[in-house]
């Protein structure tokens, strides 16, 4: 959107200066006119490196969140296997007999 919005003020701004250039002003002298143009194109020109460096930084922080995401998927399944394990390898209070537990292994295995 910002980009956007800078390419309409870019045109906007290159219209004032094609008006600006040929009507003139009363009010200012031409060498006046053109330093304030020269200033908005500075600042417009800061403001486009500033949303590149900005637009720049979000793309990092996007693959950064990716990435997290995807180990984020990859712990949370290895959790869920730990848990399941641990369930299954816990010996039930009934079943606490040597052959039981034995029985238990070979079912595991």
């Amino acid at each position: 959107e910002l980009e956007n919005e800078l390419t309409a003020k870019s045109k906007t701004l290159d219209e004032l200066k094609q008006s600006l250039a040929s009507n003139g002003s009363a009010e200012q002298t031409p060498e006046a006119q053109s330093l304030r143009i020269a200033e908005l194109c500075e600042m417009k020109d800061s403001i486009v490196n500033q949303v590149a460096q900005l637009k720049a930084s979000m793309e990092s922080i996007l693959e950064q969140w990716r990435a997290y995401d995807e180990i984020y998927a990859e712990v949370n399944l290895m959790t869920t296997r730990y848990l399941y394990c641990i369930d299954q390898c816990k010996p039930s209070e009934e079943e606490a007999s040597l052959e039981a537990l034995k029985k238990q292994v070979k079912t595991l295995q």
